[in-house]
């Protein structure tokens, strides 16, 4: 088995037999004195004074604490749900690092994923095994901080696995057999191009305390070389596909896409069941906080900067792949309509549709 593992390789073949490309433009010159494993400090919360705030998420990034069958249980429950929020942001870095992204990149740093690449992008991906364990340790480090600080520990089981991993798990058995382990690459792809843009808004926030904004800023930074790297990569991979190939993965990148993005609908059932709200009161704020048109919009505007990389290097040119991103609400649609928006959700939250 562990011999297996070692030669396993998420395209088939002989990489040295593909096409591939020589061009590569590394970011990672100054990862010595840039990176922030080797730079930051370790956060605390304990000495954060803003922590008694009291306020650990953005509500406008997670609807269900907007919602008014939550807002009616008081101020207390809004601010248990936004403090289980960040719980499950960290939570999800950590595994997201872990079992997504470290693998991915050692897999690339040893030689062994299919790909002929330039050495210096191999050595850059070490780098990134590094920032991302990181990563994953310092979210791991303050969820442990928050818990001791508020007393409130995380609600979610330590086992309980994060949704894009099951989602992931249905993209692979739909792929052809030979094809199997590229939706690894795939996803890598998608969550490093896509993370940094998802981060942006978080450190500006003043209503956080202090520490909050810093890790999640501290995280931004690294991510903004890790997605000029895996853009690079997209183009690599795309190259050294064949006509077939692209016809059969080309496809799977919406759903890849929306397994990155789309909203963690049972992790926010959990919390709500905790918060006291009965099975149809739940399903009522779920339905209601992410209605599927809202949640359509949303994904496609937070995929734009990735379906402009996929179109540049050439990945929309199958008729099929085309048709699939269509029929996700990923390209096609205008400009995100506020009024359609507003129209889908309860009256009471419209006025928070405001971006």
């Amino acid at each position: 088995m562990h011999l297996d593992k070692f030669r396993e390789q998420f395209l088939p073949g002989d990489a040295a037999g593909r096409s591939h490309r020589l061009d590569y433009v590394s970011r990672f010159e100054r990862w010595d004195d840039l990176a922030g494993v080797r730079r930051k400090p370790r956060r605390s919360l304990e000495t954060d004074a803003d922590a008694e705030l009291g306020l650990f998420f953005p509500p406008e990034l997670y609807p269900v604490a907007l919602h008014p069958l939550v807002a009616a249980r008081g101020e207390a429950t809004v601010r248990r749900l936004l403090l289980q929020r960040l719980y499950d942001y960290l939570a999800f870095t950590t595994e997201l690092e872990s079992i997504a992204v470290i693998p991915v990149a050692t897999t690339i740093s040893r030689g062994r994923s299919g790909l002929l690449l330039p050495e210096q992008m191999k050595a850059d991906a070490f780098k990134i095994v590094t920032d991302e364990a990181w990563h994953a340790q310092f979210s791991d480090d303050f969820a442990r901080q928050v818990a001791a600080r508020t007393g409130c520990p995380p609600q979610s089981a330590a086992d309980t696995p994060p949704a894009f991993l099951s989602r992931l798990d249905e993209l692979r058995e739909r792929l052809p057999a030979s094809l199997r382990g590229v939706e690894s690459l795939l996803f890598a792809i998608v969550s490093e191009t896509l993370i940094s843009g998802i981060l942006s808004d978080i450190p500006r926030d003043g209503r956080l305390p202090r520490s909050v904004r810093e890790v999640v800023r501290d995280h931004a930074e690294d991510e903004g070389r890790h997605h000029v790297y895996f853009r690079s990569l997209l183009k690599h991979l795309w190259s050294a596909l064949t006509d077939r190939e692209r016809r059969a993965v080309g496809p799977f990148f919406p759903a890849a896409i929306r397994a990155f993005l789309e909203p963690g609908y049972a992790r926010a059932a959990d919390h709500l069941a905790a918060a006291g709200l009965s099975v149809p009161q739940i399903d009522q704020v779920i339905a209601e906080s992410w209605p599927a048109e809202v949640v359509r919009v949303d994904v496609a505007e937070a995929a734009a900067p990735l379906v402009r990389y996929l179109r540049e290097a050439g990945v929309l040119d199958d008729a099929r792949t085309h048709a699939a991103f269509e029929s996700h609400g990923l390209i096609g649609a205008g400009p995100r309509d506020i009024a359609a928006v507003g129209a889908a959700l309860p009256h009471t939250l419209k006025k928070e549709v405001t971006r």
